[in-house]
């Protein structure tokens, strides 16, 4: 029953910002990791940033470092993506998800139903 939920999607224009948020619903939960992805039209869905909940380190897919950032609030269950400077190649359906920790690492098992980010040239 537990469910992440996606919001802050949107149009904008190449340049300008905007900052996704995603909070459990239903109940509470606990995850070693929680991160975002996206997918576009016609591609695989990419991996963007993760924030782990133990020593909060963040990681960032390369063509997202300095633009993006993620964050956590783990007494909210939420987490955050601040989308700076986005760019039309940024256009995509942005997934947030949980993981739990495995030996080989994070392994994301819990999705949230996506939001749209639209970039206009």
């Amino acid at each position: 029953q537990i469910q992440l939920v996606e919001s802050g999607g949107g149009l904008v224009h190449a340049g300008e910002s905007l900052r996704l948020s995603c909070a459990a619903s239903g109940r509470t939960f606990s995850s070693a990791a929680l991160g975002w992805f996206r997918q576009a039209p016609g591609k695989e869905r990419e991996f963007v940033a993760q924030i782990t909940l133990r020593a909060y380190s963040t990681n960032y897919t390369e063509s997202v470092k300095g633009r993006f950032t993620i964050s956590a609030d783990v007494a909210k269950n939420t987490v955050t993506l601040q989308m700076n400077s986005l760019k039309p190649e940024d256009t995509a359906v942005y997934y947030c998800a949980a993981a739990r920790a495995t030996l080989t690492g994070m392994r994301y098992e819990l999705w949230g139903q996506g939001t749209q980010v639209t970039v206009s040239s």
